[in-house]
């Protein structure tokens, strides 16, 4: 063989480049932000007992967190110190969330946007959530359930509605889908609200999404990926399925009031 035939361009070899200590410090956090082991609001230990932890010296440590608060991984306390920021902050705008909201046909949209979501957030919750997880999860699900019949507010509730959903989102450790999720978050919210708001005209739905919710942890918590999507599936069909009853029991009541309306006009025209 000719060197002739040799048609790739290969290039130099060049010795690798060492990597200064406060870019591997930054390596590590941005692995523990990944992992959901650090999570947007946690605070950053102080400068002396955090380097002691890292065992590395204080300028280095300075320096990694400097490069930190440049990319937005950081952001500094009032009080003195540095937290975690929210990275994977909410990006869909509430102009477009009124548009959705104000177009009936696009909660359907929404139900089946979630149908995607949710069930793989379940499913992978189920095979990754962590012990602090479970016991969030726990605790969501308590606080959905807690409130007295008289006590209950479609608002209130929807927010504890999303935060159990985005908990979720959370166990399942994907930081792709955990961007989503907090992106849709003000449309899911008040999406949750909207639903909630019609569902509770029906006597006894509050109790059935409250054992939908508890289904979706329960099969988490026992690590059944299977069951925790499933339990997510049934759950928003059935949120589906009874918002499109209702929508037709207003559909059947709309003509009976245009007759009503119409046989009272009859009789105020004969009356004059």
């Amino acid at each position: 063989m000719t060197r002739e035939s040799f048609a790739v361009p290969f290039a130099p070899v060049v010795a690798p480049v060492r990597v200064k200590l406060s870019d591997s410090i930054v390596r590590q956090i941005e692995r523990l932000i990944l992992e959901g082991r650090l999570k947007p609001g946690d605070a950053l230990p102080p400068e002396r007992e955090f380097s002691r932890q890292l065992d590395v010296s204080r300028p280095s440590l300075r320096e990694a967190i400097l490069k930190m608060e440049a990319r937005g991984l950081v952001q500094a306390l009032r009080g003195g110190g540095y937290a975690i920021s929210d990275v994977t902050a909410p990006t869909l705008t509430d102009p477009l969330v009124h548009l959705l909201q104000d177009h009936p046909p696009a909660a359907f949209d929404i139900l089946e946007l979630r149908h995607g979501l949710e069930e793989i957030a379940a499913y992978f919750a189920a095979i990754r959530a962590t012990k602090a997880d479970r016991a969030l999860l726990k605790r969501h699900t308590a606080a959905l359930g807690a409130r007295k019949k008289k006590e209950r507010d479609p608002l209130e509730d929807a927010e504890a509605d999303a935060a159990f959903h985005l908990a979720v989102a959370d166990a399942s450790h994907n930081v792709a889908l955990i961007h989503v999720m907090r992106g849709i978050f003000n449309l899911l919210r008040s999406s949750i609200y909207r639903f909630r708001d019609r569902l509770y005209t029906q006597q006894g739905n509050h109790e059935i999404l409250q054992g939908q919710h508890k289904a979706i942890t329960d099969a988490i918590i026992a690590g059944d990926p299977s069951a925790a999507r499933q339990a997510a599936h049934l759950h928003l069909n059935f949120v589906g399925a009874s918002l499109r009853e209702l929508d037709q029991d207003q559909a059947h009541a709309q003509p009976r009031h245009q007759r009503e309306e119409k046989i009272q006009r009859s009789r105020t025209t004969k009356k004059q």
